[in-house]
């Protein structure tokens, strides 16, 4: 089983991503936080194979919580969800630390794909953001 931590500000957006994980047999949303400090006190009192986090959150951004659990939790993989395009942020976030990055405009079988690829071989690029970091 695939034990997911989901990080967003808006409880819609974490209730959208549970029904798409409740769909999977071999995945769970086993955590949920809204800010950087809720995430912090969940993984002290919870182990994850991954953590889905919001780039952009009240107090920290996604990509400072990112910067936090390469110090403290090296061997959690990060997957970056955000509306900002890939262009802008993507290659920001894997630079960081992040182990995919993901456009919430993506479809849900390609959130699950990331998911799977992250847990399975450590690290999810899409095309267009492949492309991007040939350049």
């Amino acid at each position: 089983m695939i034990n997911i931590l989901i990080a967003d500000d808006h409880e819609i957006v974490r209730e959208g991503l549970k029904q798409i994980v409740a769909e999977e047999s071999d995945m769970k949303v086993t955590g949920e936080a809204s800010n950087a400090d809720e995430v912090m006190i969940i993984l002290k009192k919870n182990n994850f194979d991954i953590a889905v986090l919001d780039i952009n959150m009240p107090g920290k951004s996604g990509l400072d919580i990112l910067k936090d659990l390469r110090i403290q939790y090296q061997n959690l993989p990060v997957l970056i969800l955000s509306m900002y395009g890939e262009e802008q942020y993507g290659i920001r976030a894997l630079k960081a630390g992040a182990s995919g990055y993901l456009k919430k405009v993506s479809a849900p079988d390609e959130f699950v794909l990331a998911i799977r690829k992250i847990v399975s071989s450590g690290r999810y690029v899409s095309s267009s953001l492949g492309e991007s970091l040939a350049k």
